[in-house]
């Protein structure tokens, strides 16, 4: 009875390691809230980060802020010998560009790459926001310290670079610190058109934009739900896709979605305390923010942030009035939960590098068959593959199985017809790559 019981400890152990990796919680662990507090004091102390704002002043405007973002990200390139390639991308936009861009500006962001040791032209990318406002979106010399938007998604970017440098991953990983955002996503669009231009292959962008507020405007105080906004089919898609949905399903199963349910899945096994809300849309209601210009020109991607806002202390002006404090001040920031976000992060950026990269050609058939048919392309460096499959209701991808080392498969006695499916590549050591639905169909 006690060798059946060792050996049965033995074969859980294995199956658990397969499911797990240590370094996705010791990544956990790493993440400090006091460092996270340190930053967003530092930037909101620069008094304005007003895309408009000084550029020349080494303490005040959004010009002392980029230099400091910059000399960060070259120290943790110095920690780590320099592995990060820390530089600034920019683009002129003119005066009139819109009703927000009262002269012309030069948008920089701040952007660190950390090379993938196989996939070096694979980026997984994890943003914030520099820039800070008040009420007039044109207001560029009043005081605008924007603690939680956006100091919070950009010390969590900082602290997400320090923590992962210390590791080598497959893939490419970038942090950078977004400017333009609240004259009109300016940082994201150009950041998007110059990863076009040098032929980057994006796997997906994480963008931050407020993860430090906890209490609510409506009464809620939650220190552990958060959402993620994504689109449901890319904005580009070409006219075949569409009218096949119409046959083959497909509406909420975008390569956005996809990445958004990489993150829920991520969460609830290596951090089941916390409480990953999916939204299925692109955005807040009628509102904006820096992963749209990435998913504008067809490259996936997510918005992470609080679960519970509070407007009294975005984009207003500093006041008080009916005993009521406005303004996006230090002093409303929860850094433990800030801390929690920015690991939520930082598990996903190492989890998607250290996979290999997402099938392609995925072909789905069966119809008319008590059974489902599937066909993909290998990708390089996967040691094997996962099928899911989900309910059509289903928000998640609720069942799984592995089949080795193959190109296709078929489930016997599951019907295609009463659920949707995808394939995932996986790695060696157990990471697996971002879902991918079919695209193809085999007849």
């Amino acid at each position: 009875m006690k060798q059946l019981f060792f050996i049965c400890a033995i074969a859980f152990s294995i199956v658990l390691q397969a499911q797990t990796d240590q370094k996705i919680y010791d990544i956990v662990d790493a993440i400090s809230a006091d460092r996270i507090k340190q930053d967003v004091k530092t930037l909101a102390d620069f008094g304005t980060r007003h895309t408009l704002s000084d550029t020349i002043s080494e303490t005040r405007g959004i010009g002392a802020a980029r230099r400091w973002i910059k000399r960060e990200f070259d120290n943790i390139s110095k920690d780590c010998s320099n592995c990060l390639n820390v530089f600034y991308q920019s683009n002129l936009v003119k005066k009139g560009t819109n009703q927000r861009i009262v002269h012309d500006v030069n948008v920089v962001n701040v952007v660190a790459i950390q090379r993938g040791t196989k996939y070096p032209n694979r980026y997984i990318i994890m943003s914030g926001d520099i820039d800070s406002r008040v009420s007039n979106p044109a207001d560029f010399t009043s005081d605008s310290p924007g603690a939680n938007d956006n100091a919070s998604g950009m010390a969590g970017t900082i602290e997400a670079a320090r923590v992962l440098s210390k590791y080598k991953f497959e893939s490419s990983i970038i942090y950078v610190g977004l400017s333009g955002e609240e004259q009109g996503l300016f940082g994201g669009q150009g950041l998007a058109k110059y990863a076009q231009d040098n032929n980057w292959d994006i796997v997906g962008i994480l963008n931050n934009d407020m993860i430090g507020n906890i209490t609510g405007v409506d009464g809620v105080i939650d220190n552990r739900t958060f959402r993620i906004f994504s689109e449901p089919v890319p904005a580009n898609e070409p006219e075949r896709a569409r009218r096949a949905r119409r046959f083959y399903g497909g509406e909420v199963d975008g390569i956005s979605r996809q990445l958004a349910r990489y993150i829920h899945k991520t969460v609830k096994t290596y951090m089941p305390e916390m409480n990953p809300m999916m939204i299925y849309r692109l955005d807040r209601f009628g509102r904006g923010g820096h992963h749209r210009p990435f998913n504008d020109v067809g490259f996936a991607g997510i918005r992470i942030m609080e679960a519970h806002e509070n407007y009294t202390q975005q984009h207003q002006d500093l006041r008080t009035e009916n005993g009521i404090k406005y303004g996006d001040t230090f002093e409303h920031v929860n850094f433990d939960y800030a801390k929690k976000l920015t690991a939520v992060n930082a598990i996903n950026l190492a989890s998607i590098a250290s996979a290999p990269p997402t099938p392609t050609n995925v072909g789905i058939g069966g119809a008319v068959q008590p059974s489902a048919k599937f066909k993909w392309d290998k990708v390089d460096g996967a040691k094997g593959y996962k099928i899911y499959w989900r309910d059509t209701t289903s928000p998640t991808w609720d069942h799984s199985r592995y089949v080795g080392d193959v190109s296709e498969f078929t489930l016997d006695g599951i019907v295609v017809d009463n659920f949707f499916f995808g394939v995932a590549s996986v790695g060696a050591d157990g990471h697996e790559s971002i879902i991918a639905f079919p695209n193809t169909i085999i007849r």
